[in-house]
């Protein structure tokens, strides 16, 4: 198995001039260089004020291979997604999908951060079968999020009417 990995990743001409670590073999053999890209310089890591009314929180997580995604984002007061942060622990395609998530969601609205799907942030990302689950927990992530953001604004009107009584 190793040996055809090698034999379609790597010319022999790299193989007879340099040795690769493990890391590098995977970087450069398994991974697109647009997964690398975003696994090394992951954009938006961070967290925003869970309490806010203008931020929405979706945790989610892949049982079989334990990936877990957080993403945040904050919505201004109207209804654009203005910033975005995301903690994922997990390999470099969950990472990668987070980060590329983050990216897409900013300056959207609620409505047009729902139309993103996980053939989009694959396609992007050039993940292979085997990796499309990542892709699937950042669209469930960008929903989970939305929703929380929506049951902030629901619960903010429903008090504001309680307060008006």
């Amino acid at each position: 198995m190793a040996g055809t990995v090698v034999k379609t990743c790597l010319s022999p001409l790299a193989l007879l001039t340099r040795r690769l670590s493990a890391p590098e073999f995977i970087t450069q053999c398994c991974y697109h260089k647009k997964v690398v890209d975003h696994y090394e310089n992951p954009r938006n890591v961070g967290t925003l004020d869970k309490n806010s009314k203008n931020v929405g929180t979706g945790l989610v997580g892949a049982p079989a291979c334990g990936d877990v995604m957080k993403l945040q984002i904050e919505v201004d007061d109207h209804g654009k997604i203005v910033d975005a942060r995301f903690k994922t622990f997990g390999c470099g395609s969950a990472i990668a999908s987070s980060s590329l998530a983050t990216e897409w969601v900013k300056g959207k609205s609620v409505d047009e951060a729902l139309t993103i799907k996980n053939t989009d942030i694959a396609k992007e990302l050039c993940l292979p079968p085997v990796k499309l689950h990542c892709s699937m927990l950042a669209e469930d992530a960008i929903k989970a999020a939305l929703a929380d953001y929506r049951r902030k604004q629901q619960d903010d009107q429903q008090e504001a009417v309680r307060a008006s009584v």
